[in-house]
């Protein structure tokens, strides 16, 4: 039996509870929004399908899940420039959420942005190890990176590690032929605003984050160990200390159980290095 906590069930929080239970990766769910009004109609919205899964709303029942994600926050529209704005708009759910898990023993895995802070936020505040906080967000970075190549018909495999934001940091090296630097920064100039005309014309993604973020639970609670890009909470790694950030980890049922170091060739260093800079700044910010 595998039990999903989801902790702010609006846009994203709702359908990753929808598409888990759909799929039959979890057998029951608990949900929590600050909204109570919201709660309601996403439960009763579930129930509605027939499907089978029991839904607890009880905040008690988030401690025993086996994973919960962390998807409350205001969303970024098409007003908030960058997913780092949203920092102090969003840390009294962050906050909120850290006293909800209180005594939890799963996975947690941060959607909310600035994920990368959140997620180290989250560690610290809930003194987790760091094997058990996974930010999402470079799952999506990468699939985008991917349909960026296949536009210009670059072959490799796609990855971006660094901060899930202006930082991103896009594996050019890893590709079968040489990319200048004008053509990575212009492939990378486009990463960075690859989110704002779905925001434009719907009001946020949906599809993509939802899609990926199940499939890090399915990892997660499939038990089978698989290389993902997600953010971890970094203690030298790349040489880096004091955030969170994307990173190749492999990933079971107990979490990051090793962070891969990749040799990055200069411009790819140089870019993680000031992801590393930017996203500790902000995490010092917001704790201790």
């Amino acid at each position: 039996m595998s039990r999903l906590a989801v902790v702010g069930v609006g846009r994203i929080g709702g359908e990753v509870a929808y598409l888990a239970a759909s799929l039959g990766i979890v057998d029951e769910l608990v949900l929590y929004d600050h909204n109570p009004a919201l709660l309601k109609a996403q439960v009763l919205d579930l129930e509605h399908t027939g499907l089978q899964t029991s839904i607890s709303t009880e905040k008690r029942d988030i401690k025993n899940a086996d994973v919960c994600v962390f998807a409350a926050g205001l969303p970024r529209d098409p007003t908030v420039k960058t997913r780092a704005d949203l920092l102090n708009a969003n840390l009294p759910a962050t906050r909120e959420c850290a006293t909800l898990l209180a005594g939890f023993s799963g996975i947690l895995v941060t959607v909310t942005n600035p994920m990368d802070i959140n997620n180290f936020y989250l560690k610290k505040m809930t003194g987790m190890e760091r094997e058990r906080c996974i930010g999402f967000g470079g799952q999506l970075d990468s699939a985008r990176f991917a349909l960026a190549l296949k536009k210009r018909e670059i072959a490799g495999s796609a990855y971006v590690l660094g901060e899930h934001g202006e930082h991103q940091v896009p594996v050019f090296s890893l590709l079968t032929k040489p990319v200048s630097v004008p053509q990575r920064e212009e492939i990378l100039t486009g990463l960075r605003g690859a989110s704002m005309p779905v925001i434009q014309g719907k009001g946020g993604t949906v599809y993509g984050p939802v899609l990926h973020i199940v499939h890090l639970i399915h990892t997660i609670l499939d038990n089978t160990k698989k290389r993902v890009i997600c953010s971890s909470v970094l203690e030298g790694e790349y040489g880096i200390n004091g955030c969170s950030l994307g990173v190749p980890a492999w990933v079971n049922r107990n979490g990051i159980c090793e962070i891969e170091e990749w040799e990055l060739d200069d411009w790819e260093k140089t870019e993680m290095d000031d992801a590393g800079r930017f996203a500790a700044s902000l995490c010092r910010q917001v704790t201790p």
